[in-house]
Parts: structure tokens; C-alpha cells; sequence
């Protein structure tokens, strides 16, 4: 009888616990870096993309080469997936996105059935607009001959400024302006959910207006470039002095990680992608001693009452 009655509270004990451990995760955020790479075209870093997932919502940040690869690769659908957040429109950061748009709705079990809303800084509405007619005959087909879902096509877009420009679910987001002149704007965006926090730099010089929005967040995602990275592969000094000086060097980036003071910085759009850990972190310890990764494609980070990271298996 003891034994009986002994085995019931460790079941329920066990029960319990695997409840509070959901329960703790629905209140979080789960981050996943789809890509962490730039313009280059290569296989260990894909273009700029990060899956955001909060109070039962899946948004994408940036679709950049292989963003669609990435999804499949981690079982996650884009007929899940609620909306997709532009930060610029550099071609590095919007490449992958008629893949995922249209690639998307007529494959997979089904495809997408739904209207994707997009959002972006000005000149998003008119880019969704062109591509629509791009891709006019392909639609077109697809629909008659496939017999594809027609809301699974429709694409809400919608130019946006700075401030909360999505809200359901407890979950919001805020867009802000960031420094990437001569690209304006340019965004980065600020997550909140269940009182925890993820910022996406977007790309980025060092910006006063990203270290308001950062202030204390539980995870800031912030774009890197290393001037060794340039040199190692011979590109010309005229051409590395048109592209550093729009990013974040390692030794500012510490400098805004200190400044804003968050549980855990992550560095993804790593220019260039041939980077080490060597050619970042150490350079960002000279003005930052806190907690600090370097990203890679498929990483994750949960981010409830603590920041844990997760590392893809190596092959």
C-alpha cells in the first residue's frame, strides 16, 4: 500500500513537473538563427534570417538565401509561420523570400493556405507589388493547373515607422530605427512576450536609438564585421572601406553590449562569413566582459527565466 501511494506522488511529481517546464516555455521566447551570413554565397552560413516563436506565433525576421532550407531542416511549416519582418531591403536580406512565399505555398502537406502579412520599411508594399507580377504567370499556373490554395498567394504587405507595429497574444513588436546610412530607414526590432525580451539589430553602425530599445533585454541579436576577414581574402581596400564602416566592428559592439547590459548578446549577419571566433570575441572583450556567442546557422536560444543556448549537432 505504502509502495502504491509512494509510486502515485512521483508519478504525479513527474507529471507536475513536465507541466511547469511547458508551461515555462509557452511563456518564454524561442529564438532560432535560420542564417547567420551575408552576401557571400556559402553552405556554413546562409543568408540573414532568425525565427522568432512566441505565445504560439512563429515571425521571421529578414529572409535571406536558404531561409526556406532552414525551416524544413528544423520541421518547422510555412503555413505555420504568421509574418515576416523586413529590416531593409539590401537583396542579402530579402533573397530567400520569394522561395519561402511561393515555394512554400505549393509544397508540403499541405501548403500554405493563408494570407502572409509582411512588414517593412518603405518601399516593402511596392517590392511584394512587383514580385506579385513577376511571378504573374507562375501564379497563375499554379492556381489553374495545381489547383493551389489562392489565399495561401496573397501577400498584406505594409511600410511601416518607428513604433509598435504588431500586438496579439501578449506578444509585441516594435520596430526602431537603426544607423545603416545610406540606407534609410533601417530597422531592428524589439520583441516582448510574457516579460521577457529579444532584440534583432538588423544592420547597424553603432546606434544610440538601438541602445534605448536594448536597454536590459534578455537577448540581443547584433550584427558584427571583422576587418581580418577582408584581409584574408584579398578584397580590395577600397572596396573593405565602402562596407565596414556600415556595420559594427567587434570593439563597438562591446561597447553597445555594456552600455545596454543584456543577459546574453549573440552575434548573427557576420561579415564576412570566413569569421572565427577568434577574429570576434576577443576584439569584444576589450570593451565587454558579459555574456557573449558567436551565432550559427540552427542555433537556439530559449529565453525564459534563464537565456539557454543550443548548438546544432555538428555532422
Amino acid at each position: 500500500m505504502v509502495s502504491t501511494i509512494r509510486c502515485k506522488v512521483i508519478v504525479t511529481a513527474l507529471f507536475i513537473s513536465a507541466l511547469l517546464t511547458v508551461t515555462t516555455q509557452a511563456q518564454g521566447i524561442k529564438v532560432t538563427l535560420l542564417g547567420t551570413g551575408c552576401p557571400p554565397a556559402v553552405m556554413n552560413r546562409f543568408g540573414p534570417s532568425t525565427l522568432v516563436e512566441a505565445g504560439g506565433q512563429k515571425f521571421i525576421f529578414d529572409a535571406g538565401r536558404g531561409a526556406l532550407q532552414r525551416l524544413n531542416q528544423i520541421k518547422v511549416r510555412w503555413q505555420n509561420v504568421d509574418g515576416v519582418f523586413l529590416t531593409h531591403l539590401h537583396s542579402d536580406h530579402v533573397v530567400g523570400f520569394p522561395d519561402l512565399w511561393l515555394t512554400g505555398w505549393i509544397a508540403g502537406a499541405p501548403g500554405r493556405d493563408r494570407p502572409l502579412s509582411v512588414w517593412g520599411p518603405r518601399g516593402t508594399e511596392r517590392m511584394m507589388s512587383l514580385l506579385e507580377q513577376a511571378f504573374e504567370y507562375d501564379i497563375r499556373i499554379r492556381l489553374y493547373d495545381d489547383r493551389a490554395p489562392p489565399d495561401g498567394v496573397v501577400l498584406l504587405a505594409e511600410d511601416i515607422t518607428e513604433g509598435v507595429v504588431y500586438e496579439n497574444s501578449g506578444v509585441k513588436i516594435t520596430a526602431f530605427e537603426v544607423d545603416h546610412a545610406p540606407v534609410k530607414p533601417a530597422f531592428g526590432y524589439r520583441i516582448d512576450f510574457s516579460g521577457h525580451s529579444v532584440v534583432v539589430s538588423g544592420d547597424t553602425r553603432i546606434s544610440e536609438n538601438l541602445i534605448r530599445h536594448a536597454q536590459n533585454v534578455d537577448l540581443l541579436i547584433h550584427n558584427v564585421v571583422s576587418p581580418e576577414t577582408f584581409q584574408r581574402l584579398g578584397v580590395p581596400a577600397e572596396r573593405t572601406a565602402n562596407i565596414l564602416p556600415l556595420h559594427t566592428t567587434p570593439e563597438q559592439a562591446g561597447q553597445v553590449f555594456t552600455r545596454t547590459n543584456p543577459k546574453l548578446a549573440v552575434y548573427s549577419h557576420i561579415v564576412l562569413p570566413n569569421a572565427t571566433e577568434q577574429d570576434v570575441i576577443p576584439p569584444t572583450r576589450k570593451t565587454y566582459s558579459g555574456p557573449l556567442e558567436l551565432g550559427e546557422d540552427l542555433m537556439v536560444i530559449e529565453v525564459g527565466e534563464k537565456v539557454e543556448v543550443r548548438r546544432p549537432a555538428k555532422p
